[in-house]
């Protein structure tokens, strides 16, 4: 099947992610409002990325939406991106020393229905220094990322293992992706 695909989202890595795979596609980020209140980080992620998904269909029912949404689970607590730096240096400090779970809900969806499967991974951060944190945040790229880093930049040191899908803590798991693209005939 011939499918004109929409990434809805401005995220640059998973468009980079989908370029990589070689998927056409165009971006149309979604504008739905994302204040839903779940304490569940599997069932949040599964339930913005169809959010996200259905507000980019009803304006584009002619394609095939992939839509997603990351979040990293620490200690209990659900970290999103931080609001500045302070709220970045504090989520670096839960992180430091312990394990955590990123969670990754994407959703596929077209004129007959939707697809929603959710990634976790268990990334294990080395203990980390003040000095460390504070020389991470002076980079900046921390500021638009689910729980103040991103894996694929400078914070690949803080990494000691990961168990599950590397591109999951990148922002879009590409095996699930697929998998989901097949089931819906792309």
């Amino acid at each position: 099947m011939e499918s004109k695909i929409i990434l809805a989202s401005a995220s640059p890595r998973r468009k980079e992610l989908m370029e990589q795979i070689g998927l056409k596609f165009t971006v149309k980020p979604s504008d739905a409002e994302e204040n839903i209140n779940i304490d569940d980080p599997e069932e949040l992620v599964s339930e913005l990325s169809k959010l996200k998904a259905d507000d980019v269909w009803n304006k584009n029912r002619d394609c095939c939406i992939v839509a997603a949404d990351t979040v990293v689970c620490a200690n209990g607590k659900i970290l999103g991106k931080p609001k500045d730096r302070a709220d970045g240096k504090r989520m670096l400090k839960m992180l430091s020393g312990s394990k955590h779970t990123v969670y990754t809900g994407v959703t596929v969806q077209d004129e007959n229905g939707a697809i929603t499967e959710v990634a976790a991974t268990d990334v294990y951060f080395k203990e980390l220094s003040e000095k460390e944190i504070d020389n991470y945040l002076d980079t900046n790229e921390y500021a638009d990322k689910a729980g103040a880093y991103g894996i694929q930049g400078y914070a690949a040191r803080f990494v000691e293992k990961i168990c599950g899908c590397y591109f999951n803590v990148v922002g879009l798991p590409l095996s699930l992706l697929d998998d989901l693209l097949f089931k819906k005939g792309v």
